[in-house]
């Protein structure tokens, strides 16, 4: 009953969606163009706090947990699990004083309004997942980046999206150069819930009345510990608040 209800309401959402997308491109190009970086991160920000709005319509809400303060002044590494779109969404407007910059796959830096253009423009790296030497220097330059700026790198270890939420095992590669190329940062596991539940039916139409969860678990000083410690305690915080 709940998709068949969806099917309309999916209609007007996406086209509200889609025109939020359109709206925002050519602010996002006035604000990186002319008035930089600042500005540019400003116009990323409410692009996606309208895109929340947007999901409001189809009875979605948010919820974020702190178990523990995230350092401020110093890099830092968020490591979740990833369900959807809609993780990235929420992130970016729910923890935008971190600046986060993301590792995403190069399909998504071009034919996507706002989307591609933030990616391409706003500090982001487009890797190609055939081709895992080009990914390298680009993670490296992302983490020197953080290093440099005290800014935050996104990583899902999983690769990719989990159609039922429950979790895959974390890869190492991507995560292992960050840690290794931001000596000074914390990692920040976040636990994510229930986001699958938005595209349980895949793109169309979307689930109605879910509320997302973003559990921030307690960070890790990168040079407190070895890589392999490190992971593993990266991913069993994230892992062990999800709920399938």
């Amino acid at each position: 009953m709940q998709k068949l209800i969806s099917y309309p309401i999916s209609v007007i959402y996406y086209l509200l969606f889609g025109l939020t997308l359109l709206v925002f491109h050519p602010i996002q190009w006035v604000c990186f163009r002319f008035f930089g970086y600042q500005a540019h991160k400003i116009s990323v920000d409410y692009l996606n706090f309208f895109l929340l709005k947007c999901t409001n319509l189809v009875g979605t809400t948010y919820k974020v947990e702190n178990k523990a303060i995230i350092p401020t002044g110093v890099p830092l590494i968020f490591v979740a699990n990833h369900q959807s779109m809609y993780d990235i969404i929420a992130m970016i407007w729910f923890l935008r004083r971190f600046h986060c910059k993301f590792v995403s796959k190069k399909e998504l830096g071009s034919g996507i309004p706002s989307v591609s253009f933030n990616l391409r423009h706003g500090g982001s790296v487009l890797i190609d997942r055939k081709d895992p030497k080009q990914a390298i220097p680009l993670i490296k330059g992302l983490s020197q980046y953080i290093e440099k700026h005290n800014r935050t790198a996104v990583i899902f270890p999983e690769g990719t999206r989990s159609k039922t939420g429950e979790p895959k095992e974390f890869a190492q590669s991507g995560f292992k150069i960050l840690c290794k190329y931001a000596p000074s940062a914390y990692v920040v596991p976040i636990t994510i819930n229930n986001s699958w539940k938005m595209v349980r039916y895949g793109f169309f139409p979307v689930g109605l009345g879910n509320s997302l969860r973003f559990t921030i678990q307690t960070p890790l000083k990168v040079s407190d510990f070895t890589f392999e410690e490190l992971i593993y305690k990266a991913e069993i915080a994230v892992k062990k608040d999800i709920q399938f």
